[in-house]
């Protein structure tokens, strides 16, 4: 609904897309679960990402390009399991400042909010909440080397996502190499992830986008990440790949903007534009 108010689906059509919009999966509001306290919600995050899963298959099935607006990093988990009956060979782009590998038995802090801990249920991580990671038809969902991690924060991860990453030999690219090229470092991403992978699906979380740059993330992270012209620079050259077969964007929240709507009309406008 945020993102038709915004103009979104004119601004694709004015592009050349050819837009249908599916609607929205039931809401959920997050609140705390102190039943669950280090996987919250649990319920709530399978049955929205099972939704999303649905739609997303019904897309792919009639040759779609599917374009997920969330909600949280949990929603990829429906994205990737959507595409799973379709291809073996599927692949994971993770535009992300952060690499959301904890899991609710680990980690320094633990604030159990489950979209810090998605990819970590798509990889099948031990201590992972079961009945999450396997909602797709294949455990894990993905392969290891079928996964980059792309202008992800070395500062901002968790020790145990650290050695998580180091352990499963994760391949990355960090936001600092992003920020000093980004339109170089997106292309150094696609020869990696073209050579292992069929179909390439790209997540792109908001709070990669510098905060004091443009206040559009719910994650107020003030001074790191991206500038809004490197984000989208990197975005709109990932997205011109052959095999990019989706896109879903994360953390939006549009109330952190100037008041008139313009700052989510100016990102409505460039994913428009990454996506022509």
């Amino acid at each position: 609904m945020l993102f038709a108010l915004a103009g979104l689906i004119e601004a694709l059509r004015a592009a050349g897309r050819t837009v249908e919009d599916l609607g929205d999966i039931p809401a959920f509001r997050w609140r705390p679960d102190r039943v669950h306290p280090f996987a919250q919600n649990t319920e709530a995050v399978r049955a929205s990402a099972l939704a999303v899963a649905g739609k997303v298959e019904a897309a792919v099935a009639a040759g779609a390009f599917p374009l997920v607006l969330g909600g949280d990093c949990t929603v990829e988990l429906g994205t990737v399991a959507g595409h799973v009956p379709a291809d073996d060979q599927l692949g994971l782009l993770y535009f992300d400042l952060h690499p959301d590998l904890n899991t609710p038995e680990a980690g320094e802090r633990r604030p159990g909010a489950l979209d810090w801990m998605g990819v970590a249920h798509m990889l099948g991580e031990a201590g992972c909440v079961e009945q999450l990671a396997r909602i797709a038809p294949r455990y894990p969902m993905l392969a290891d080397t079928n996964l980059l991690l792309f202008a992800w924060g070395p500062g901002q991860a968790t020790e145990p996502e650290r050695a998580i990453i180091a352990r499963r030999a994760l391949a990355g690219i960090t936001v600092d190499e992003v920020r000093t090229a980004p339109v170089q470092a997106a292309e150094q991403a696609l020869r990696l992830m073209e050579t292992r992978v069929d179909r390439l699906l790209v997540h792109f979380d908001v709070d990669v986008i510098d905060f004091t740059d443009t206040p559009l993330s719910e994650n107020t992270g003030r001074n790191e990440g991206l500038a809004f012209e490197q984000a989208f620079a990197a975005l709109g050259t990932i997205l011109q790949s052959p095999r990019c077969a989706a896109l879903t964007v994360t953390e939006l929240n549009p109330d952190h903007g100037a008041a008139d709507g313009s700052t989510v009309r100016r990102f409505v406008e460039a994913l428009a534009s990454c996506l022509r």
